[in-house]
């Protein structure tokens, strides 16, 4: 009987499962057994009958004395699947076993694995961050399952996938596995690195991970110390970073060349305190002979402020000096010089600024026909193009605008006069050699002492700051004296402004002391600005007196300077993720709007770059709960931080944000695209950004215009042509509203900055984000209350260049790079026209009816003439037919139409497809997948890089003598420096800059009529 039922069920009735599913019901297992074979091969296709039948199924599974109870849990495992209960699938899918293959490509079983790893994660998660239940473990199946993932990723060799899984769920062992077992170890433990960077988001176990990878990178044959001492960076261990640096300065000439290449990387992250560490910890290392050495690439700060060096000093030279003073110096201790020249900054700096100085391509005829539209009365649309002028030539030293419109400029007065002379310090931002003399005119003789204008020397003092960016040793004491010696409240605020900015991030506790002593006076413009700087200088730091600057700020009743110590604890809280969490919490429920308004920018530096999901949540929340327009626009703007590592998420985040009715949240939104897009044009922001430009609301017009500038700034002529339009339409409408006007002329100054040669870089070339950069932009924003803050975008300001050095650490002529792309693709904007009135072509002359008919018979007596005469008769009617028209004309029309042959045979010719950039060359951010370095020219990169700074080797070093750039002698200021002259008091570059040259003629003279 048994055997005909067996029989009768075996047939395939192709309709339907119900003959099967009898067999359920019958006594004897070997029934029940081949039942449940037959279903687990139909399943698919018969699910939602058999899910009728799922709970005698259940009970063979729990029957213990069921002898395939596995077999019965993975068949309710593929029922529960087709219902679409993952969680209960996943739990009969444990229970099968060995059953459940999780080698099969089945989309049941991929669905599963996912359920399975997603699960596993969430509880490792848990269980690493004290969430778990105590006692709680994981089970035991699910930790099975996971290890024979692992088995079946090793047996295909897909190391990378392994890699992710164990990130994700927090297995080191597997991970160390992984990279072990890889034919590859070198090229999985640099995937394992980018991987750590954006999957993991404890800091904790990144820091986990990253010690792990730095250990396995020292055990391959020929470890990698470029990515090494990234990782330590990010460790914070400045003693193992010298110790790596050490052995490489002791080693071969190739081993030094390396550590510059890493020491370059190290600046390039703008950690000053950490490099000071390094630095210290080197010269414990060195030997007595090396750390006794001048050091001439990196000297050291001059005593009671005194000016570091009044001369400007080549790169290389100060090395060279140092040789010359110390001939019989060890080989390491020349290389540990030069080393500290790079560490200090004094060799990048001095090498990017020849480089923007000398590249400068600004137009200045934009900044003249800005100023022709300006009113004289609007210090509004004035103070914008003062910032223009100076965002436009940061850098470069040309100041050629200023001196060309003093009378102009005089207009400014009090903070718009501050404003003005901070500018000088973008305009000058890295020419440390000569700071003091730039500014020499707005500082009083000695700290203490007067000046014509307080706003003048706090503006100066801020300059200063903004000159010595990150690298303020030079004049960190000098402006500590100036703000011990004053009690003018403009003078404070300049210098604890340009202080944080020279000392950003370290830590340095005099400093501290003397700017919380302004803090307490509880005057609010110095308040604010003191609030500001106790951020910069602690910047990243999280340190516990920011429990002490909160509380202040219940306390004081100035709304200025509650907003400048909220900023200014975000600045504290940067990059420290979930270590600021108490802050975040705390901030974000405080009653007062401004200490939650500082709040959204904590959770926006706090977590900037990490595309942290639950910082999104909470940003997100507030953008649309809070009473607040402050606080609204604040939590949109700041997820463009968050975003920041992942801009082609930011507009799909911000796409509905962009279309509130609120215009503070419209705003916001411009802004998140404009910070976290910057620099890449991306297409999709343009196309958020572009609708915003015409909203009915100024303030809105203005974000989407600046952020229009950040997103295209750097990029193709070809994708910022329809903005520079829009922004050539704007500031000169005098129909249009005052903001949208100051908007349109700030973003012509971003779209050019730094003389066409920069863009708004918020990550390093090794792909890490620079804090100085994002902190200035995070200030950048504030100018919505404080225009004095705007010009802290120069932080966030980078030279698309590539800069070649050679071992001596200067630029060789004979470097080359090829760009595999046309010439016109990333080339320079062209030149604004001038209309020339003096060249108008002249109206046609009215020509009277009986001088036409003169005209007519005198043509037809020449014409008889020339039949009886011949030829020459011919010439001379031909010659006094010239005559009937207007000779200048006639000149002119042919002028044109030899330019026209001349261009249509430039057309003609073929545009190259590539071509060479000599050193250093101009990069432009998209130009970068281009760039190839050609094989048999003398110098080889050790490590090729696209942009930035690339450390070369000479591959024939008993040739001829090599030839260096900016070596020569250099040109003369165009007007020196006087102490009590009123103009600018700074050399100017402009001939420096080679493009003297092509400026626009001068405009017309005019009479200035005093307002």
């Amino acid at each position: 009987m048994a055997t005909a039922v067996l029989a009768a069920a075996a047939l395939p009735s192709g309709t339907s499962a119900a003959g099967t599913l009898a067999l359920l019901e019958e006594d004897d297992d070997s029934l029940k057994v081949h039942a449940l074979q037959l279903l687990d091969e139909s399943v698919h296709d018969f699910w939602f009958q058999i899910a009728s039948s799922i709970a005698s199924i259940e009970a063979l599974y729990e029957d213990e004395e069921f002898s395939h109870r596995e077999l019965a849990a993975l068949v309710v495992s593929k029922v529960f699947y087709h219902l679409g209960d993952l969680d209960d699938a996943l739990v009969y899918a444990l229970g099968a076993g060995s059953l459940f293959d999780v080698a099969s490509a089945s989309e049941y079983v991929q669905t599963i694995l996912a359920r399975c790893i997603d699960t596993y994660v969430e509880q490792r998660v848990a269980e690493a961050e004290g969430r778990r239940e105590a006692g709680a473990a994981i089970d035991p199946r699910l930790v099975a399952v996971v290890e024979r993932l692992f088995d079946r990723c090793f047996a295909d060799r897909q190391y990378e996938q392994a890699v992710g899984i164990a990130l994700e769920s927090r297995r080191l062992d597997q991970l160390e596995r992984a990279i072990a077992g890889s034919p590859d170890t070198v090229r999985t433990l640099k995937y394992a690195l980018e991987v750590s960077q954006k999957l993991v988001v404890s800091r904790e176990f990144r820091s986990q991970v990253l010690r792990l990878v730095v250990r396995l990178y020292e055990g391959v044959p020929q470890p990698d110390y470029a990515a090494i001492c990234q990782c330590l960076m990010f460790l914070d261990d400045a003693d193992e970073v010298a110790a790596i640096v050490a052995r490489l300065l002791g080693g071969s000439a190739d081993d030094a060349l390396l550590a510059y290449q890493i020491a370059f990387d190290l600046v390039d992250a703008e950690l000053q305190a950490f490099m000071l560490k390094v630095t210290a910890k080197l010269d414990q290392l060195a030997p007595s002979s090396a750390a006794a050495a001048p050091a001439g690439g990196a000297p050291a700060p001059p005593a009671d402020g005194a000016q570091q060096m009044d001369t400007e000093e080549q790169p290389g030279a100060a090395a060279a000096a140092g040789d010359g003073a110390a001939e019989d110096a060890s080989p390491f201790a020349k290389r540990l010089a030069l080393f500290k020249g790079v560490l200090t900054g004094a060799v990048p700096i001095e090498l990017e600024r020849q480089f923007l100085a000398r590249h400068n391509h600004a137009d200045l005829q934009i900044l003249k026909n800005i100023r022709a539209t300006v009113e004289p009365r609007n210090s509004v649309c004035h103070s914008a193009t003062v910032f223009a002028n100076s965002l436009m030539h940061c850098g470069t030293t040309v100041d050629a605008f200023l001196r060309e419109n003093l009378e102009w400029l005089k207009k400014a007065t009090n903070w718009a006069k501050f404003s003005a002379t901070a500018g000088l310090g973008v305009i000058h931002r890295g020419n440390v050699g000569k700071s003091r003399t730039v500014m020499s005119a707005y500082l009083p003789s000695a700290p203490g002492g007067t000046t014509p204008s307080p706003y003048s020397e706090g503006g100066a003092l801020y300059a200063l700051g903004l000159i010595h960016t990150s690298h303020g040793q030079g004049v960190q004491q000098f402006l500590l004296e100036s703000l011990r010696a004053t009690q003018n409240e403009v003078i404070q605020h300049g210098a604890c402004l340009g202080l944080g900015i020279a000392a950003l991030g370290t830590e340095d506790e005099e400093a501290f002391e003397d700017v919380k002593n302004v803090l307490y006076m509880d005057n609010a413009v110095a308040g604010e600005a003191a609030g500001l700087s106790l951020g910069l200088l602690c910047a990243g730091s999280g340190t516990e007196k920011a429990a002490e600057l909160l509380a202040y700020a219940h306390e004081t009743q100035h709304e200025k300077i509650i907003r400048g110590v909220a900023v200014g604890l975000a600045l504290i809280q940067y990059g420290r993720e979930e270590a600021a969490e108490t802050m975040i919490e705390q901030m974000a429920g405080e009653l007062d709007p401004i200490l939650r308004y500082g709040g959204m920018f904590v959770t926006g530096l706090a977590y900037c770059g990490t595309s942290n999901n639950a910082a999104i949540q909470k940003l997100l929340h507030f953008a649309v709960s809070d009473v607040s327009n402050d606080v609204r626009r604040a939590a949109v703007m700041n997820l463009g931080f968050v975003l920041a590592a992942t801009p082609e998420q930011c507009p799909k985040i911000v796409s509905l944000l962009s279309e509130s009715y609120n215009p503070h949240v419209r705003y916001g939104a411009a802004m998140a695209v404009g910070i976290a897009c910057a620099g890449t044009g991306m297409r999709e922001a343009v196309a958020l950004l572009e609708p915003l430009v015409k909203d009915s609301v100024d303030f809105v017009q203005q974000g989407a215009l600046i952020a229009l500038a950040l997103v295209l700034v750097g990029q193709p002529e070809s994708r910022a042509k329809q903005l520079r339009e829009q922004i050539n339409r704007q500031y000169g409408n005098k129909g249009a509203e005052i903001m949208t006007r100051m908007g349109a002329i700030m973003a012509a100054g971003i779209l050019d900055g730094g003389g066409r040669n920069a863009t708004i870089g918020l990550r390093s070339r090794s792909g890490h984000f620079r804090r100085t950069a994002v902190l200035g932009l995070a200030l950048f924003t504030q100018y919505w209350y404080w225009y004095p803050l705007s010009y802290c975008i120069s932080l966030a300001v980078q030279p698309a260049a590539l800069i070649g050095v050679d071992a001596t650490l200067r630029a060789p002529k004979a470097f080359q790079v090829v760009s595999n792309c046309r010439p016109s693709q990333f080339a320079y904007p062209p030149p604004v026209k001038v209309e020339d009135k003096k060249d108008k072509a002249k109206l046609p002359t009215a020509v009277l009816s009986t001088t036409v008919r003169a005209k007519a018979r005198a043509a037809k007596k020449a014409k008889d003439a020339a039949a009886a005469g011949g030829e020459g008769g011919s010439a001379a009617a031909a010659g006094e037919a010239a005559m009937d028209t207007d000779q200048p004309a006639a000149d002119g029309k042919t002028s044109e139409e030899e330019a026209e042959r001349k261009e249509g045979a430039k057309a003609a010719q073929p545009e190259p497809s590539s071509f060479t950039v000599d050193n250093p060359a101009r990069v432009a951010p998209a130009q970068r997948k281009y760039i190839t370095f050609p094989e048999g020219q003398r110098f080889q990169p050790i490590r090729p890089a696209p942009s930035g700074f690339v450390v070369l080797k000479d591959t024939q070093p008993g040739a001829e003598e090599v030839e260096y750039l900016f070596q020569e002698d250099k040109p003369a200021a165009a007007a020196p420096a006087a102490a009590g002259d009123a103009a600018p008091a700074a050399p100017a570059e402009a001939a420096a800059a080679g493009g003297a040259a092509d400026e626009p003629p001068p405009p017309e003279p005019f009479e200035y009529i005093p307002s």
